[in-house]
């Protein structure tokens, strides 16, 4: 790759004293037979376009602007792919001496010591200051939801009169069959400047004409609460016989406390009573497709989809066969969205640490989201003293099902943001952990706690004692630090949003860093921002240009590493993933500056691009 964005060249004799005084390896070993010698000569002077790169090249970028996430070799000039895997890596020399000694080896073995069977190398330059890191990795997404939510950006409403403007101008767009769901996702009532932060209500969708007879569900940013027009509360009382049951097992039907009338927010568990209609198996594929477009876009090529139907699995395999899927799914099947006969029968699946999909965990859900007051705490909130949260799985009921999925030999991934729920899978995990036949069993197993996000301050010791990884979102910090406290109180924020707490007392030093996306944007940059900053997008936190609890910050190493080789340990993928090292797989990406330059400031990653994004050694986004 060159400095040409459309048309990498190998390197040539004319470049070569611009970098270095390097000599090009792009000529034939002595010798060579007339019409191999006359292939290779005109294949190395054409302009070879990204689509046909090479099934074997040198990538460089001078000055050790290659992260390897390696220990042992921290940073390299040049890495030399071979098909789809890491060869070599060091400088050009060494990368070249590999591949000189392997080709050699070759002819010897299949040639008989004849020169002109040699291949030569082709090197290719990265551009001035763009720096090369391993294929990013998302530990927490949801990849068909994600596509469903930016069909409607109900995220982008700062106001709950923008959120109704924004809902009114879709339904002149696409205007609805007066009986059909109109389904969105993104709304966030703490960040509305037209509200005191308490949650909306039917009367509010009804408040504008156009709107005021269709059934409409929206799902809250955290996808804990939804929010629900008259016509859709009408149509869920029919569904449920004509009666809403005074309460629902792990979730909440809102009511007025005058009338005790259901104000149209229905919390957690409570959603499954609304008659939604199921996505088609092509709106799916649509969510899907958008999903990995945006995905490779900004440089993931790896995503650990955290509550993964059977449908969505089978989508994911059927595009994979397709070779429409060039980013390697790790799936969680969703234990809230399996049939009884679903739960019996299902398998893990896992053909190799390698393959495009993989599923060999299980998603379990204890509570709910802080935002919704969902989350399950220990003593009530702060700011609203009547309420603890919600468990969606009471401890015993826990316990048993994360003993059930662990009996079968699936990994186990909990859902887990309020102390209670966090403390309540720990004691899940330490129970198992007495009875394993092996003193490391639940270490060697790799349970997960997804989010870990409110804990007590002696159970973010806790989980690296047991081996448990906490599998966090530093986008959750920084989308949450202006309202948390007030939630939690001086004393519970203590434990909250705790990562580098999490990662030294993590006993193997492994923190997998995610997004949750769509709850937060899909781009990994605002999560390594979100990481090392402790800041929002525009430079503040409540704590002022400092960060919010700056101790808790990530280093940038801790933050790459996190989404990187750390997000592939959390998949038991670590010795074929999440490194440039020889052995592993070539998935990396080119960005255009040094976000690991600890000189340059925070904003300066908020800047970044992805200028290629490279999975098996081919290029699957963009160009240099």
């Amino acid at each position: 790759m060159s400095a040409s964005k459309t048309s990498p060249q190998p390197r040539s004799t004319a470049n070569a004293s611009q970098t270095g005084g390097r000599q090009v390896v792009w000529t034939l070993v002595a010798s060579a037979v007339a019409g191999l010698t006359a292939y290779y000569s005109s294949f190395s002077r054409q302009a070879t376009s990204i689509s046909t790169l090479p099934s074997s090249y040198a990538l460089c970028a001078d000055g050790q602007r290659i992260y390897t996430v390696d220990s042992s070799r921290p940073t390299v000039d040049c890495i030399l792919v071979e098909k789809h895997s890491i060869a070599a890596t060091g400088t050009l020399g060494e990368v070249q001496a590999f591949w000189d000694d392997y080709q050699n080896e070759l002819i010897r073995k299949f040639y008989g010591n004849e020169p002109s069977a040699k291949k030569p190398l082709p090197v290719y330059n990265a551009p001035a200051d763009a720096i090369i890191v391993p294929g990013l990795a998302d530990a927490h997404a949801h990849i068909v939801q994600y596509g469903f939510k930016m069909q409607l950006r109900l995220d982008q409403a700062r106001s709950l009169s923008e959120l109704l403007d924004l809902l009114e101008n879709h339904v002149r767009a696409h205007p609805p069959d007066p009986d059909t769901w109109i389904e969105a996702m993104g709304w966030d009532q703490t960040r509305w400047s037209d509200t005191d932060g308490t949650f909306p209500t039917s009367a509010d969708l009804a408040s504008r004409p156009s709107l005021a007879s269709l059934p409409i569900a929206l799902h809250r940013v955290d996808v804990h609460a939804l929010w629900l027009s008259p016509k859709a509360v009408a149509l869920t009382k029919a569904h449920l016989d004509g009666t809403f049951p005074d309460s629902v097992p792990g979730g909440e039907i809102v009511r007025d406390p005058t009338t005790g009338t259901p104000t149209g927010i229905f919390v957690d568990a409570a959603m499954s009573l609304v008659p939604i209609p199921k996505w088609s198996a092509a709106q799916m594929r649509e969510y899907a497709d958008r999903t990995v477009q945006d995905a490779l876009a900004v440089g993931l090529t790896s995503i650990h989809d955290a509550a993964t139907s059977v449908a969505e699995f089978e989508l994911f395999q059927q595009m994979d066969e397709e070779g429409k899927l060039p980013i390697r799914v790790y799936a969680m099947v969703d234990s809230d969205r399996l049939s009884p006969e679903e739960r019996k029968d299902i398998e893990i699946h896992d053909p190799s640490p390698a393959a495009h999909v993989r599923m060999r965990s299980v998603k379990l859900f204890t509570d709910g989201a802080l935002g919704s007051w969902g989350a399950a705490l220990l003593a009530p909130y702060s700011d609203k003293p009547d309420t603890r949260g919600i468990m969606r799985l009471p401890e015993d009921a826990l316990s048993e099902q994360v003993r059930e999925w662990w009996d079968k030999g699936w990994g186990v991934n909990v859902h887990a943001i309020g102390d209670r729920a966090n403390k309540a899978v720990l004691d899940a995990f330490e129970q198992i952990s007495r009875s394993a036949t092996h003193q490391h069993e639940v270490a060697q197993r790799r349970p997960r706690i997804e989010h870990a996000q409110i804990m007590r301050v002696e159970d973010l010791k806790r989980s690296g004692q047991l081996g448990v990884l906490t599998s966090v979102q530093p986008t959750h910090a920084t989308s949450d630090m202006w309202y948390a406290e007030s939630r939690l109180g001086p004393e519970r924020i203590k434990g909250a949003y705790a990562y580098q707490t999490l990662l030294q007392s993590s006993r193997d030093g492994v923190l997998p860093l995610g997004s949750d996306f769509p709850v937060e944007g899909i781009n990994p940059l605002l999560g390594f921002y979100a990481a090392v900053a402790r800041l929002d997008t525009e430079g503040k936190s409540p704590h002022g240009e400092g960060g919010w609890y700056p101790s808790e910050r990530l280093t940038r190493a801790q933050a790459l590493k996190g989404m990187t080789l750390d997000a592939a340990h959390a998949s038991f993928a670590e010795d074929t993933l999440g490194s440039l090292m020889p052995g592993k797989r070539a998935d990396f990406v080119v960005l255009d500056r040094d976000i690991m330059d600890e000189s340059r400031p925070f904003a300066d990653i908020l800047e970044a691009k992805v200028k290629a994004t490279v999975i098996d050694g081919k290029v699957a986004f963009g160009g240099i």
